[in-house]
């Protein structure tokens, strides 16, 4: 059986937790999210609420992701990230 379709809201907003397109610094730092909002689009039924909590991590995606551009470089890499 085919999964469903999704609301275009979610679709719309799950594309903008892509991260293959970042530098590898800022995946380590984006793909958690990601995938959590994966998670959650698999868990719960569309809705508004549900639009609104993928809207919200995603601003909480990128406020994160700016951060990491602000953190020296040397110390993202004695940390792995």
């Amino acid at each position: 059986m085919a999964a469903p379709e999704r609301h275009p809201s979610t679709t719309g907003l799950l594309r903008y937790f892509e991260y293959a397109h970042l530098p590898e610094h800022l995946q380590a730092i984006s793909k958690p999210v990601g995938d959590l909002a994966q998670q959650m689009v698999e868990l719960l039924p569309d809705g508004p609420e549900l639009t609104t909590g993928l809207r919200k991590l995603l601003e909480a995606k990128d406020c994160l992701v700016r951060a990491a551009l602000d953190r020296p470089r040397d110390t993202a890499k004695v940390d792995g990230l």
